[in-house]
């Protein structure tokens, strides 16, 4: 009975921490008490009253300091440190031109530029018939492209664009095939010409006149569109290059052909968007290609080339920009009239681009001057009030192309004088044109003038066929291997050693050994002066030649 009581007694005590009745307790074990009970502490409270103690005396240092210094500081500057809510009031200070590099494409027009999408390479494409590769990490401060090829052999590049994985590339150029090259410049696809002679259109595999403009599909990486001089707009799938996919034939008002000179996907690819020469935008529905879903007839002047269109991060607005000096925004909800334009700014080229910035809040341009007459601007506009919120002079040439990364944060140009110009800003732009511009220029391989020229002969047998030559690099490096293209002289030995070529020596026996024989035995001195010093002893006491020419 007793050992029950003092079992549950325990139990008790050791539940709670301690008991109702200590008397019963000590009793029980035979002693009278437990002595002091410990001291409890409550974590939240004690927390609590930290916190209260610290925001009042905070507020006490702050209101000392707002007495000696004048008035308090604003509402909206006390919470932030940095100055982010002003910028995100005024998109301006957003802009990245504070630096800028200037990439050498050619001469002639830069009319296309690319940037894979995680901005690590950019193509340009020129009116020299030119693709140039440029890669950012891989350049120095010489700024040299890493590849120039030319796909279309003599046909301007209209229009450059990677895929959105990145791994491939569509050219289009002025015939009427458009190209898809992968990373490094080699051919993947070829789009397949159609049947000039006949008369629908639709009927044909593909374009029969020159190409004006192409895209990839923003969601789906093997489909793109282009659209060309036959009054076609056409979607590819990249598996199959012996036929298009689909056909958008724009009609004039009076149910004509009519040219687009530019197309584009909607943001999310539900959409296909193409502006024409008679001045009209029409848009179709991606999956139904009979009858256009948005048509305005009049967006710009007939007879124009409608050199960009662009739709919005958001979706909803769609920006024209036209051959008649003109850019319009529209909104896709209401396609009747424009929402905002602006005109007066100069357009020369069927490819004048006009982009959105990555915040959806600027609208950005180039303008085109003639030779000599002032320089070509990179234009700003607000997307809501449309005003001219900021310009960059770029050089004295048009400004043709203009892409605004949004991952880098930097805007890369293309002019008509064939440079390329990349603005970034060190503090807001990521990566890009960071990474080359501060590293130092390497040497010149002088090694590289021993790679032989490559010769092609397309119809020798096949026994005498030459290895298609991917690369120069490689090839150097197998004429290095080999020991008759490339004999390299044995450099000469400096410290101890000469004719047996003994330089270095370890700390064996026989290295010792080595070493004291092969001692530099060289005599450096004047080898007239070394034979003249036996001259007065040959002649006083001749041994060798004179007594053997007595006889």
């Amino acid at each position: 009975m007793e050992s029950n009581t003092v079992n549950k007694a325990l139990t008790s005590f050791t539940a709670t921490g301690k008991t109702s009745d200590d008397g019963d307790i000590a009793s029980v074990m035979g002693f009278s008490g437990f002595g002091k009970k410990a001291r409890t502490f409550d974590l939240d409270a004690i927390f609590e009253q930290t916190r209260r103690t610290a925001i009042e005396r905070s507020q006490h240092v702050l209101g000392k300091y707002s007495e000696l210094i004048g008035p308090p500081v604003p509402p909206h500057t006390a919470h932030s440190d940095d100055d982010d809510d002003e910028e995100g009031e005024n998109p301006v200070k957003r802009i990245p031109d504070t630096h800028e590099i200037t990439l050498q494409h050619g001469t002639k027009t830069v009319s296309a530029l690319g940037l894979d999408p995680s901005g690590a390479r950019l193509v340009s494409g020129g009116y020299d018939y030119d693709v140039r590769f440029w890669d950012f990490a891989g350049m120095d401060q010489a700024l040299q492209a890493f590849r120039s090829l030319q796909p279309c052999e003599c046909h301007q590049i209209k229009a450059l664009q990677y895929s959105i994985t990145g791994d491939v590339m569509l050219v289009v150029s002025g015939n009427a095939q458009a190209k898809v090259l992968d990373r490094d410049g080699f051919s993947v696809m070829e789009c397949v010409k159609g049947d000039q002679y006949i008369v629908d259109m639709a009927n044909t595999k593909g374009h029969t006149a020159m190409l004006n403009c192409g895209c990839w599909h923003p969601k789906i990486k093997e489909e793109f569109m282009t659209c060309s001089n036959d009054g076609t707009v056409r979607t590819w799938d990249l598996n199959s290059e012996k036929k298009h996919k689909s056909v958008f034939k724009p009609r004039s008002f009076q149910g004509k052909k009519v040219i687009p000179t530019c197309c584009t996907y909607s943001r999310d690819g539900k959409l296909i968007a193409a502006g024409c020469q008679d001045g009209s935008i029409q848009i179709w529905d991606r999956n139904l290609s009979v009858h256009t879903k948005f048509h305005c007839r009049q967006a710009h002047t007939p007879g124009s080339d409608t050199s960009c269109l662009s739709f919005s991060y958001d979706g909803t607005m769609l920006a024209s920009r036209g051959g008649d000096d003109t850019l319009k925004m529209w909104d896709i909800r209401n396609f009747r009239k424009p929402v905002n334009g602006v005109s007066g700014l100069t357009n020369y080229f069927s490819m004048t681009d006009c982009c959105f910035s990555p915040d959806d809040k600027l609208l950005v341009t180039g303008t085109s001057v003639k030779k000599d007459e002032g320089n070509g601007k990179l234009v700003f506009f607000d997307r809501i009030s449309f005003q001219r919120v900021y310009e960059i002079d770029v050089t004295n040439a048009s400004v043709v192309r203009c892409l605004w990364h949004p991952k880098l944060n930097q805007i890369m140009v293309g002019t008509g004088n064939g440079l390329v110009k990349v603005y970034y800003d060190p503090v807001k732009s990521h990566r890009g044109a960071k990474l080359c511009v501060v590293k130092s220029k390497r040497k010149e391989k002088h090694a590289e003038a021993l790679t032989q020229d490559y010769i092609i002969t397309p119809h020798a047998l096949p026994m005498f066929r030459e290895a298609r030559q991917r690369s120069t690099r490689k090839q150097l490096e197998k004429d290095r291997l080999d020991p008759k293209k490339s004999h390299k002289p044995e450099p000469p030995v400096s410290g101890p050693g000469r004719g047996g070529r003994v330089a270095a020596h370890g700390g064996t026996l026989s290295s010792f050994i080595v070493k004291n024989i092969a001692l530099d035995k060289t005599d450096d001195s004047n080898p007239r002066e070394a034979i003249l010093r036996h001259a007065k002893e040959a002649s006083e006491n001749p041994y060798w030649i004179a007594p053997a020419y007595t006889q």
